[in-house]
């Protein structure tokens, strides 16, 4: 059974009493998430706009601590769910494409296979990998997220978002600090658009890349189970999905939680699994890969809030 945070809206709004966006009290966070596991938010805000968002943050305690989601793909919501403010991103202020020359500006709400989308009808070519990326640009933004040869870091020409104190930020690509599955932009800032630049390309070849990658990720990976995607970073010079294979754990389960028997650098929800099956499959995973090869696999999965005794597990 979860149990309800306290219910920090009404102080919350007494520190921002104009906003105009939604916000919620305990809200359950599993439907949004791909693996449908999680427990819920102390308080989950849908800014109306970047405005709006920058209102919130600039009258909230600073005590209170702020995440942000994105489309949930990547993501597991631990069963105690999450304190503090969560923050989500979507509607048109954050969901729109636009299109200049060779440039798309893109809310960090709209998704990445829908941004690949609109540079193939822009005939822009470099950001059809995007296709192969379950997630948003807010996302891709903060892991550099990549697919079929192709990176965030690639395309990027600038970022835009709203930091801690609701100050208004911009960063270059050179101050994204890209590396694999990784950015150094700080914590605090929440991404709210992107500018990226393509190429001219031809339209109908720019799509056929897109088949070809939609084709191979449907061959390759359990993308109509409940899962998160990539589990862990591939290590230097190496293949996560070998290290788990060789270590036996191709089709591990814990409680309701599974390795893919299809690619087994994914997990999945098979039968009713918590946030503690999923995590704690995964971290068993790591456990044997090490043991087997010596190679510690890192988390590509984000995992956030807290167990349901309340405490924050100890994983790295």
């Amino acid at each position: 059974m979860t149990v309800a945070f306290p219910d920090i809206t009404p102080a919350i709004r007494a520190g921002a009493p104009n906003l105009r966006g939604r916000l919620l009290a305990n809200p359950s966070l599993a439907d949004l998430t791909w693996f449908r596991v999680g427990g819920p938010a102390q308080a989950l805000f849908t800014p109306a706009d970047e405005e709006d968002l920058a209102h919130l943050l600039a009258g909230l305690d600073p005590e209170i601590p702020v995440t942000v989601i994105g489309l949930g793909s990547n993501l597991i919501v631990r069963d105690g769910g999450i304190p503090g403010v969560t923050i989500r991103l979507g509607g048109k202020a954050f969901g729109a494409v636009e299109i200049d020359g060779d440039t798309l500006r893109a809310g960090t709400a709209v998704p990445d296979m829908r941004l690949a989308k609109a540079a193939a009808e822009a005939s822009l070519d470099g950001l059809a990998f995007f296709r192969g990326i379950p997630g948003s640009v807010g996302g891709a933004l903060r892991m550099n997220a990549g697919a079929h040869g192709g990176e965030t870091t690639d395309v990027l020409v600038e970022a835009r978002g709203v930091d801690r104190r609701g100050a208004l930020r911009r960063f270059t690509h050179e101050a994204m600090g890209f590396t694999y599955r990784h950015s150094a932009a700080p914590e605090d800032v929440i991404f709210t658009s992107a500018l990226f630049r393509g190429r001219p390309g031809d339209r109908a070849a720019i799509e056929a890349e897109m088949a070809r990658v939609t084709e191979a990720r449907e061959a390759a990976q359990p993308i109509r189970e409940r899962t998160g995607g990539s589990t862990f970073k591939n290590p230097p010079g190496g293949k996560a999905w070998q290290l788990v294979d060789a270590a036996g754990c191709r089709g591990l389960t814990r409680g309701g939680a599974q390795v893919s028997e299809m690619h087994c650098n994914f997990l999945i929800n098979r039968d009713g699994a918590t946030a503690a099956d999923i995590e704690g499959l995964g971290e068993e995973v790591r456990r044997r890969v090490h043991e087997t090869s010596g190679v510690a696999l890192h988390w590509e999965i984000k995992r956030i809030g807290v167990s349901a005794d309340g405490s924050t597990p100890t994983f790295t």
